[in-house]
């Protein structure tokens, strides 16, 4: 669902003095030496930043990379980058259908996909960020051993995934009620909305196939 438009948004972002937010072309390839870091963790569509930085605190040795292309979300994260500076993320406001403009080949070790906009239309198919034409560049920037992580509230877009990946993906897990137990997971905003209405949470986890 698309925020409304803040008035405060834009003037926000161009003024952003916070170490946070980054040009991602000055970076290609040297994500693991800015971050200090040997593992390196992308979320494509952090929304408001939640997992982003809950996980970036969770884990202080590893590297945290949010992508968000909505601007009113990405300036809501930033603010809360504001709060508590993490040496260990940093911020990219953009599109993902980029991500191989951003990245050197096998630069990343995990792709994180969280409650993605599920785009239902066929039309709309080449949206889905489980499509090939997204696959294709995750294929490039992941390490030999890299790892794709999806979470879904949405049933079609799952199987739509599990049946997209099979050709140049290793299915290493997969749950349809991942919440059952306990998780080392951080809860999004919209993961917490699911659970409260007593909605599945589908997850997967694939891994990149050496052809």
């Amino acid at each position: 669902m698309r925020m409304r438009n803040k008035p405060w948004v834009n003037d926000f972002i161009d003024q952003y003095t916070g170490e946070a937010l980054v040009d991602p072309l000055v970076n290609k390839g040297q994500w693991h030496d800015l971050l200090a870091v040997e593992t390196l963790h992308v979320e494509i569509g952090s929304g408001k930043g939640g997992y982003w930085l809950t996980m970036a605190h969770d884990h202080p040795n590893e590297g945290w990379i949010g992508i968000e292309k909505e601007r009113n979300c990405a300036a809501i994260a930033l603010k809360k980058a504001l709060d508590e500076p993490l040496a260990n993320t940093r911020f990219i406001i953009g599109d993902a259908k980029d991500i191989a403009s951003w990245f050197d080949a096998k630069e990343i070790d995990v792709i994180h996909l969280n409650f993605s906009d599920p785009w239902p239309k066929n039309r709309n198919t080449k949206r889905r960020l489980t499509h090939q034409g997204f696959l294709r560049q995750y294929h490039d920037v992941l390490k030999d051993d890299g790892l794709i992580i999806m979470k879904t509230d949405n049933k079609q877009l799952f199987e739509f995934s599990l049946i997209s990946m099979q050709l140049d993906w290793l299915l290493k897990d997969v749950s349809v009620d991942f919440r059952r137990t306990v998780q080392d997971d951080a809860i999004t905003e919209y993961e917490r909305k699911f659970m409260d209405e007593g909605l599945a949470i589908y997850r997967a986890v694939w891994q990149k196939r050496i052809v």
